[in-house]
């Protein structure tokens, strides 16, 4: 096999694809790179299909490499193991834009695996990886209908720029990544600091266009290396049979989603097929042989039978219009002895969220591929098996809930001032019942818990989950939808904010085409379910609780001068574990002298701060002590006006008299009044004659 390499300009950065050279066993394989990043991304196909599968069994790996930063795993093991958040996300994000690519009736077992090798600090690898799965799905012999494209786009002082580099990202004010189809936008994810809709939108097609000379480096790739691509067996099923699946099943289907509670509806829908399948197998000796094309027929018929009624009646399953939003309930505080609590339902979607608070001891110490980073924002979503009525074993959570949770997080954390409030913040969300968007109760459920907390944020959040259904020439948006509509529509989704604007946005497409009007339409919508959710949060908490818990620690920031760090300190730390150990509190010193004291018992921590303002308390120039005398000299007496600081009082300062001596006035260990006169270069001068009169003043 030849090498065969192909580039292109991007965001002012040179993007390179080169295959032939490495992994040459596999199905397909690109070295993508930019800069000093370089993705190894494979795809891969097994020999044959596997029996009985009615779904596309593809399984989408990204993995980062310590050794690519010229780093050593941290851990006892020092190798890489478990996912980190951020590689599921990216595992994520590229599953579900090629997922809808593949050719219809596809069972054979696949896999793209996308491994960073070399990683750079201007060029981040996750838009390398997207584009990189699709490359190597292009040129391979498995049936991938793109190819598409990832672009990061971010906004950085009010201009567009694509695939920037970290230090843009941290400055952008959207943060979207989109991928693209030649006609398309694929899938959406991202954040803003409350953009409005235009923007967000405007922000979605400059990364189409971005997207486009990237799709025709690929085409041009394949043209050169693709191989002969391996096409899916899909038996016909006969039309005569498929009428009379539909004869004998359409008005049971109807019926049965007729019903608005989910549980209920699902069990008609059981009887309805059962019925239906008896029905077509009776008389016939053959039907156990059918049974997979009946189910298959049965899906298709429910499938568009639903999406018909809903275009053409404007009536959705549960019998709302388009816009109506389900009925919300709130409940806060129902949890007493957490930090913060909320109960959001909306219709059959029900979230139990705790907010709880914890010190800078509590951050969440991340080893990344560019470091170690601190995070103080954690939000965890859980999806436990009885909220949709099943049994299954408890596990770890898996990259739904990992999705769901780095969604919603993204989602509340811009809306938290951290600069003033010096706690790492947990979020918990337990969904309890789910039919459509656990996520988005989740941003309303934590937006509530954390004010129900106190935490100050600048806004309430809402998410809503939205949908469309594309039939023929009629179009429907709908807000607010359920896990049916979700499953059986063309578009759909997540929109999280403020009323000012969207801080979290994620979406899938399945059609071949968005057009702008739509998108406009469609965010406009969410816009309106988005205010409306937030007003029936506000009917319960409107602003952030002006107490916390009781049960929650006090934590009080004061500054103390850089030089004073080591007495607090101390050798070996022995200092400071002495405030520990005596106050119960728990005690941080950051390197520019911010001093942290957290403590849920107040006479504690006041003792705690005492014991460390005595350590590094400066004299104050006018300021009165009461000190002692340390030493006497022929000029004058030091005196200590606190541990560890003395100050000298001249002889002409001891008494507003002239005094010969000084041993007249004071003698060593005397307590005296003195005031501070001079700061001079590290001097303290002192004078009893100004203080004498000060207090003088002060009683008259």
């Amino acid at each position: 096999m030849s090498i065969v390499e192909k580039s292109v300009e991007i965001g002012g950065h040179t993007l390179t694809i080169q295959t032939g050279k490495i992994a040459k066993q596999a199905s397909g394989s690109v070295m993508i790179s930019a800069g000093g990043t370089q993705v190894l991304v494979t795809a891969q196909g097994a020999k044959s299909e596997r029996e009985g599968v009615d779904f596309l069994p593809l399984t989408v790996d990204y993995q980062e490499k310590m050794a690519a930063a010229g780093k050593i795993p941290g851990g006892f093991f020092k190798r890489e193991a478990r996912a980190r958040n951020s590689e599921t996300m990216i595992s994520r994000m590229i599953d579900r834009s090629i997922r809808p690519l593949f050719e219809d009736g596809w069972g054979v077992e696949t896999q793209v695996i996308a491994t960073v090798f070399s990683a750079d600090r201007d060029h981040p690898a996750d838009a390398l990886a997207m584009t990189g799965a699709s490359a190597a799905l292009s040129i391979s012999d498995l049936p991938f209908e793109g190819p598409i494209a990832g672009v990061r786009v971010c906004r950085i002082g009010g201009e567009l720029k694509a695939n920037p580099s970290f230090a843009d990202i941290d400055k952008a004010d959207i943060d979207l990544f989109v991928s693209s189809s030649r006609k398309a936008i694929v899938m959406v994810e991202g954040g803003a600091q409350e953009a409005t809709e235009k923007e967000v939108i405007d922000a979605l097609l400059f990364a189409h266009e971005q997207a486009q000379a990237l799709i025709d480096m690929q085409e041009e790739l394949r043209k050169e290396a693709g191989k002969e691509k391996r096409h899916p067996v899909v038996e016909s099923i006969d039309e005569g049979f498929k009428a009379k699946v539909a004869e004998v099943a359409s008005d049971k289907i109807v019926a049965a989603y007729a019903i608005k509670e989910k549980m209920a509806r699902y069990a008609a829908i059981d009887v309805a097929k059962a019925e239906a399948f008896a029905a077509i197998a009776d008389g016939d000796d053959n039907a156990a042989d059918k049974k997979a094309d009946f189910s298959t027929v049965f899906g298709d018929l429910k499938y568009n039978l639903v999406r018909e009624k809903i275009t053409s009646t404007k009536s959705r399953i549960d019998g709302r219009g388009l816009t109506d939003i389900r009925p919300i309930t709130v409940e806060t505080g129902l949890l007493h002895r957490v930090h913060g609590s909320s109960l959001f339902t909306r219709g059959e979607t029900q979230a139990l969220v705790t907010a709880t608070l914890g010190t800078r001891q509590d951050e969440q110490r991340l080893d990344t591929l560019h470091g170690d980073i601190f995070e103080n924002f954690m939000l965890h979503y859980n999806f436990p098996p009885y909220s949709v009525g099943e049994v299954k074993f408890l596990r770890g959570p898996g990259r739904r809930e990992i999705g769901h949770g780095t969604l919603a997080h993204r989602a509340l954390k811009p809306l938290i001032d951290f600069e003033d409030f010096p706690y790492t913040v947990r979020i918990v969300s337990e969904i309890m019942e789910s039919n459509g968007s656990s996520s988005m109760a989740t941003v309303c459920g934590g937006s509530l818990a954390m004010m129900h907390a106190g935490v100050p944020m600048t806004a309430a959040c809402a998410g809503i989950a939205m949908g469309l259904i594309e039939q023929g020439d009629d179009i429907a948006i709908l807000s607010d939808i359920l896990g049916d509509e979700d499953h059986l529509g063309d578009m759909d989704f997540k929109v999280a904010g403020t009323e000012k604007g969207i801080t979290a946005i994620q979406m899938d497409i399945k059609i071949s085409g968005v057009t702008r009007e739509i998108l406009e339409a469609a965010l406009e919508q969410a816009r309106a379910g988005r205010l409306h959710i937030l007003g029936e949060m506000a009917k319960v908490l409107s602003e952030t609780s002006a107490d916390m818990s009781a049960f929650a620690p006090r934590v009080t920031q004061f500054k103390i001068n850089t030089d004073k760090i080591r007495d607090v300190i101390g050798p070996g730390g022995k200092v400071i574990k002495d405030i520990i150990a005596r106050t119960g509190c728990q005690v941080n010193v950051e390197d520019d002298g911010t001093v942290s004291v957290a403590s849920a018992d107040g006479d504690s921590s006041n003792m705690a701060i005492k014991m460390i303002k005595d350590l590094t308390q400066e004299a104050e120039m006018g300021k009165l002590y009461m000190g002692n005398v340390r030493k006497t000299t022929d000029f004058g007496a030091f005196v200590e006006i606190f541990p560890g600081t003395d100050g000298l009082v001249h002889i002409s300062e001891l008494a507003d008299r002239r005094v010969n001596k000084v041993e007249d006035v004071l003698h060593e260990g005397d307590e005296v009044l003195v005031k501070v006169i001079g700061l001079e270069k590290g001097k303290i001068r002192l004078s009893r004659r100004a203080a004498i009169a000060d207090k003088a003043q002060a009683a008259n």
